[in-house]
């Protein structure tokens, strides 16, 4: 009777004191041979669905860019807005009362309006443009803030590549229309009808009525270059973002196979040790 004993018990002495491995044993033993799950983006990583909150995608680093070019798009239609309304003069539609404000009377008076006419309707082109240029740029990044709401790695994968072509492309824009309107502002003030104006503005000691670059164009300029940076930076983490979607979409499609492999490979049969 206690020959078996005996004989398990010599056996797994030659196994150095271990029970050999049984069916149980290697099916919930972790596979040693996997490779540890690649890195991703923050942005392209999927997160515990606790975390998954619509608020939380879209505060993402590429939707935090995203809101902060709205909000200088918005800053530039403000500035446009603005410069038009500081150099009409007496054209502008919310001109002050003549008498009290800009102390014209007579024949001055007759030709500061002209004069303000011509120049507002000689600035108007810009004064269109910027407002167009800034309002279709800030609501197609709005557009792409909204589209955001979904995680990375379960938006589109057009809407991705359309997101990274608008920034890229969008950056290079901005700062050529950034220098067109420059161009034209101060192509504007060298005309003849600007330094007569700043003249008769002058001679009632109203200086800054002059052909300068105003402030307001200046800000145009400035928020129209801080756009342009925040859509280079907007590119780069949409690109980081389309990478890491791809390489966890790649793992994830790894895995399964792999476990589909191993649910359909043969099974081993148990083994007796006497």
């Amino acid at each position: 009777m206690s020959q078996p004993a005996r004989s398990n018990r010599g056996h797994r002495e030659r196994n150095g004191g271990q029970r050999p491995p049984t069916r149980d044993d290697r099916r919930t033993r972790p596979d040693s041979s996997s490779s540890p799950p690649p890195s991703y983006s923050r942005d392209a990583a999927p997160r515990p669905p606790g975390e998954d909150s619509k608020c939380t995608n879209v505060c993402s680093r590429r939707g935090i860019v995203l809101i902060c070019a709205v909000l200088t798009n918005a800053l530039v239609l403000i500035c446009v807005v603005a410069a038009q309304m500081v150099v009409s003069g007496l054209s502008g539609t919310t001109s002050f009362d003549i008498n009290s404000n800009f102390n014209l009377e007579g024949t001055q008076l007759q030709q500061a309006r002209d004069l303000d006419m011509q120049y507002s309707q000689m600035r108007a082109p810009g004064v269109y443009g910027g407002v167009a240029w800034s309002l279709v740029f800030g609501v197609v990044s709005l557009l792409f803030v909204v589209a955001g709401t979904k995680p990375a790695h379960r938006m589109s994968r057009r809407l991705l590549v359309g997101q990274l072509a608008f920034q890229a492309a969008g950056a290079p824009a901005y700062v050529v229309a950034v220098g067109l309107y420059l161009h034209f502002v101060t192509t504007v003030n060298s005309t003849d009808v600007c330094k007569r104006r700043a003249v008769i503005y002058a001679g009632r000691g109203y200086t800054w009525m002059n052909c300068d670059v105003s402030g307001a164009d200046a800000a145009v300029a400035l928020f129209g270059l801080f756009t342009a940076i925040l859509y280079v930076a907007g590119a780069a983490l949409t690109f980081q973002t389309i990478r890491g979607v791809r390489r966890y979409l790649q793992e994830k499609q790894r895995q399964e196979e792999a476990r589909g492999q191993a649910q359909r490979g043969p099974q081993r049969p148990d083994t007796t040790y006497l």
